[in-house]
């Protein structure tokens, strides 16, 4: 639950969790980006650099996003992958809702409003930003019938109908953050934290983003082995329920 809606302006706070690996090329794009956001309420923004080669996040500037409440940077020490990135994020935020926002290009922050805005209006706690996979968004036929295969398995096993499930845009409350068990190093937190969310019950609301897939040679991080290991992640987060 948020705090009282007639506190909401002044309490409620957004946490905006961004891993960062090897993303020089697009980082401060993507920053300048949130920084021209007009967010519904006050946001911070925790910057988890997951052991990247090169220095962007040294030369991140906070001009870059004037409108973060606060800008925390950590940098881990070698690379161990998303999932444990997102998870020191996390337990960084004090937010009332969590977020994650991709460094690549790929969500495009403007779309952040529309998809905070049920959960502060109360209509739910959790709201994935989904994928609509036109040409222009797909990186590959495969990718895509991969995404749709990951997607039906974990409607299939919580029995709650979710058509985007490896989405990077999913925001949910801090009550629903915490009832989570998240292990995951790698891309499988994806399915950890959808396998999760609908297994506690949450009300899932899904809203249509605009998604630009990169190539593998733009940066394209994810492979078939990651569908792999995202399936095992929710079978094993399903009999964990059980």
């Amino acid at each position: 639950m948020l705090p009282d809606a007639s506190a909401a302006e002044v309490t409620v706070k957004l946490s905006l969790v961004m891993p960062v690996y090897n993303e020089g090329e697009t980082l401060e794009t993507v920053l300048r980006a949130l920084g021209k956001v007009e967010m519904p309420l006050a946001w911070e923004l925790i910057v988890v650099d997951d052991g990247s080669d090169d220095d962007a996040v040294e030369e991140i500037q906070r001009e870059w996003v004037p409108s973060a409440e606060r800008i925390v940077i950590v940098r881990a020490r070698q690379n161990r992958g998303k999932g444990s990135a997102l998870r020191k994020g996390f337990s960084l935020a004090t937010g009332d809702i969590l977020g994650v926002q991709d460094a690549d290009l790929e969500y495009e922050p403007a779309q952040i409003p529309s998809l905070v805005e049920p959960i502060l209006d109360g209509r739910t706690e959790v709201v994935f930003g989904t994928r609509q996979f036109g040409s222009q968004a797909s990186y590959s036929f495969w990718y895509v019938v991969g995404n749709r295969l990951m997607s039906l398995v974990a409607s299939a096993l919580f029995d709650r109908y979710v058509t985007d499930a490896y989405t990077c845009y999913k925001f949910f409350t801090r009550q629903r953050y915490e009832q989570l068990h998240l292990t995951a190093n790698g891309f499988e937190i994806e399915a950890e934290l959808t396998g999760g969310l609908l297994r506690n019950g949450a009300r899932l609301f899904e809203e249509p983003i605009v998604y630009t897939a990169r190539s593998r040679e733009e940066g394209k991080k994810i492979t078939p082995r990651d569908g792999v290991t995202g399936v095992l992640r929710l079978l094993r987060v399903r009999v964990r329920g059980w």
